[in-house]
């Protein structure tokens, strides 16, 4: 089974507990927060790969985080689940850099395969990242830049 670092951010205890709890009887195992602030403290210790965030919250509120964590963590894909869509808000959240945007209730299959999208847009990602650094350390240190763009070469054709 892949493991997902998954978080679930919604202040509505009940509805994120349960949420949870579906997603892992379909062997996604979940962490929750359920404020803005708590996401932003739990993904300051441990970054989530993929989040599943609403909008409105008290305190910070969905976009607020969304924009904090893509500013600070750009390889975590956040996935929006609000109750209060409308167009302005997708659009601002797509700018943001949002991975998709999904409006409660929503069908659980829906959500499981947004974020198995989410998760391998992550490790696609996160892939090319790695690379790159590998590059830019094989640059460095060894003084070989065609090295160094031949292994960001081969990653970007794989």
């Amino acid at each position: 089974m892949q493991e997902y670092k998954l978080l679930v951010v919604d202040d509505e205890a009940d509805f994120v507990r349960s949420l949870a709890e579906r997603l892992q009887t379909r062997k996604m195992k979940a962490e929750v927060a359920l404020s803005g602030e708590e996401a932003l403290a739990k993904t300051s210790v441990d970054e989530p790969e993929v989040m599943v965030l609403d909008l409105k919250m008290p305190g910070l509120d969905g976009l607020e985080v969304l924009q904090r964590i893509k500013m600070a963590y750009p390889t975590t894909q956040v996935i929006i689940l609000t109750g209060h869509s409308s167009l302005e808000t997708k659009e601002q959240a797509e700018g943001l850099g949002a991975f998709a945007y999904l409006e409660k209730p929503v069908e659980i299959s829906t959500l499981v395969r947004i974020v198995k999208q989410a998760h391998d847009q992550f490790l696609q990602i996160k892939k090319q990242v790695d690379a790159a650094l590998m590059g830019m350390a094989m640059s460095s240190i060894a003084c070989q830049p065609d090295m160094a763009r031949n292994v960001m070469a081969e990653v970007k054709d794989e």
